[in-house]
This record gives C-alpha cells, structure tokens and sequence, in this order.
C-alpha cells in the first residue's frame, strides 16, 4: 500500500518559525514532525511513500532524500502552487496504483492507528475528539459512517472531528476533478468526500491518539508526547557533578558540564555545550550546535539548531528558531500576573504558562525582558535593556 503525505504549504499560521523552513520540517523532539509521522507509518507495515511538495521543496527532498536511509521509497510530487489540499492530492495522481493512505504531514499519530486504518475499507476517514471542534471540520457519525460533515462550523453538532487521515481507493481522484474552488478559495479534499457522504459510504475509524501541530504552542505539547517515549542515551561527555534524572538524551560530541543539573525528559543535539550550573528542566529539546551556559534555565521549550544562550538567561514554555543568541541575563517572561491564558496576536493559546515564539537569527543584547506571548520575527535586533512585547516583524531593529 502506498502512503501519500501532503507536504507542500508553507504553514502561515507557524510564521515566523516557517520563514526558512516549511511547517512539516519543524522540529519536534529532535527531528522534523513529518519524520515521526513517516516512521510511524513505516512500523505500521508501510514502505512506498509520496510526498507532495511545494513550499520549502528543498529542504524536504535534502532531508529524506530516496528514504533509503529511514528504509523505505520516497517520491515526491511537485505541487507548484498551493491551491488546496484537493489540488494536493491531485498532484500525487500519477503515482498511486491501489488502495492508498493520505496523511497530512503535519499530525502525530501512532504507529497502532495507522495499521487500523489502513486495514478498514475505503473510503475511510479518520476521526477524533476535541474541546474545541469549531477550529476544525465537524462531523456526525452514526453506524460507523460519516453522515455529515462541516469545516469550521459556528453551530456545533457534535465535538467529533475530521482527523486529516484518510484511506482511499483510486476513484477518489475522480471526485477532486469535480472539487470547485470553495469560498476560501481553495480546492478542498472535504468537497470531494461529499457524495460518498451522501451515498452513506464514507466510513469512520476513531483514532486512539492523534495530536494535530496547528500553531506553534501545540509544538510544545507533541514535544513532551514525543519525548514521554523515549529511553536515555548518552553518546556525548558527561563531566563529574552533573545530575540528571529522568529521560535524558545527549548527542554525539556534546558536553554537559560540572554542576549542571537536568530533570528529564529532555534532548540535547550533537556538538552542545551545556553548563557549567546550567539548569534544563522537562520538556526541553535542543538542538544541534548550541550552547547554554553557566546560570541559565531552560524550561518546556523548543530551540533549534545553533542558538546560543550562554549565561544568566531564563527561557520557559517557548520555541526559539535557529541561529539566535542571548545577551547575558535576557530572559522571557512566561506566566500573567492574573493567571490567564495567554494569547499571542489576540489568539488564545488555551495555556496558562506560556512565553514567547521567536523566529531564526534573533540577536537580543544583555538584559533584555521579553513578555509573555511575543512573536519576533527572523532576524530582528534588540539593543540592551529593551522591553519586547507585542509582535515585532523581521528583520526588525530596536535600539
């Protein structure tokens, strides 16, 4: 069986964390949140993939290459502008022979679920449940088949929700060339599954575990669910006085220095140095060639490859992008005083403790204070001493 994942948009509501890269590339737990979807999927009994490509094509096809290396056959499907998720799949048309799995490259699901689905009977339609079904498509299902289904509703008819994992038959692609552009503008997948709604032949398999990475706050949560299954592995330096407890991962050439203290789980990439009487608390992930220093903690976040935060720095319950580096005691602030959710650009995070969103590149002088529920964009420059809150655009400089 073939595995179709579409990996072509950009991901807007990530911004700016997709200036560089697109949104499936993003990394949770250590690695690109489609890879962990594509191994699932491949322990689910999965070896012939096709990828659907158009933002960011590059850095996909650099990563994964021909799968060879992950044990399986990738090929990719160009979708040159990005008008839909039917449009998508109507890119992969050319490659798909049988009985096919759709995947969108942006979900964590496991390995059980998928070998579920893809044994049902197609047309299939992954389902789940949520407190908050008016963010996604709602459906009704009665008898294990799905008689109704609206994107985006206002008026509620269940919390039951289009999960974006399909299994289909080739004549699903008869139904896309007859998809008209929707209000949105877009070529959407859902329209096509209209008349096997109404012909009571669109089946239902509700999932055991989904999580689905809509905005950058959700990658904290697949961090820590990714993470929960992991077991400790060290194949870097560990000097003496160094305490950890719990799930710890340190990569190839890593250094954990005297006194620092790690309460797992957390991952630390190849190449770091980290410490001295630095403090990593759960669930942390950093990346490759970074460095935390002497007096920093680092709490629930996300930083990526080559960012430095080197001394006196706190960072909690945020995702910091690449290449960005932290004057001495530049610190994010991550909690309202009133103990509110927190929200970023109007948006409610539904997360009590949450800091900041920061793009690739960000250079922040020694004493900065940074707000709960920042956004800075890529390459942005702040003198000493400032305040940031708010939005604040690429390549932004603040003296």
């Amino acid at each position: 069986m073939e595995c179709v994942v579409l990996a072509a948009g950009e991901g807007k509501r990530m911004r700016p964390l997709t200036a560089k890269r697109p949104k499936v590339m993003l990394p949770i737990a250590n690695r690109p949140m489609m890879e962990h979807l594509v191994l699932a999927a491949r322990d689910a009994g999965i070896s012939d993939f096709v990828f659907v490509v158009g933002y960011g094509e590059r850095e996909i096809r650099g990563h994964f290459g021909d799968g060879s290396a992950l044990g399986i056959r990738i090929r990719y499907a160009p979708q040159r502008q990005q008008q839909g998720t039917a449009d998508a799949l109507r890119a992969a048309r050319g490659f798909v022979t049988g009985p096919f799995l759709l995947l969108n490259g942006d979900m964590i699901l496991k390995t059980t679920d998928i070998a579920n689905l893809k044994s049902c009977r197609a047309p299939c339609m992954s389902t789940s449940t949520t407190d908050h079904p008016g963010d996604y498509g709602v459906i009704v299902v009665e008898n294990g088949l799905v008689i109704a289904l609206e994107e985006k509703s206002k008026h509620l008819k269940s919390n039951q929700i289009n999960a974006g994992a399909y299994l289909f038959s080739p004549d699903i692609f008869d139904q896309v060339d007859r998809v008209q552009t929707s209000s949105r503008g877009e070529l959407e997948l859902t329209d096509a599954l209209l008349p096997y709604i109404q012909e009571k032949r669109l089946a239902a398999y509700q999932l055991c575990s989904w999580m689905d990475v809509g905005n950058p706050w959700d990658m904290l949560d697949a961090n820590l669910s990714l993470m929960e299954t992991l077991s400790s592995d060290n194949k870097g330096t560990v000097e003496e006085g160094v305490s950890m407890k719990g799930t710890v991962v340190i990569g190839k050439g890593s250094v954990v220095k005297s006194g620092t203290y790690i309460e797992g789980p957390c991952i630390i990439g190849s190449n770091c140095r980290i410490g001295p009487h630095a403090y990593i608390r759960g669930a942390t992930s950093i990346g490759d060639d970074c460095h935390i220093g002497h007096c920093t903690e680092l709490k629930n976040s996300i930083i990526m490859n080559g960012t430095k935060i080197p001394h006196f720095n706190y960072i909690g319950d945020s995702i910091i992008g690449s290449g960005c580096n932290f004057g001495a005691g530049t610190k994010i602030a991550n909690l309202r005083h009133d103990h509110g959710n927190v929200r970023v650009c109007g948006k409610d995070t539904r997360k009590k403790k949450f800091g900041a969103i920061i793009g690739d590149g960000v250079q922040f002088g020694i004493n900065c204070s940074i707000n709960v529920g920042t956004i800075i964009g890529s390459n942005a420059l702040f003198a000493p001493n400032s305040y940031i809150s708010g939005s604040i655009g690429e390549n932004a400089v603040i003296r």
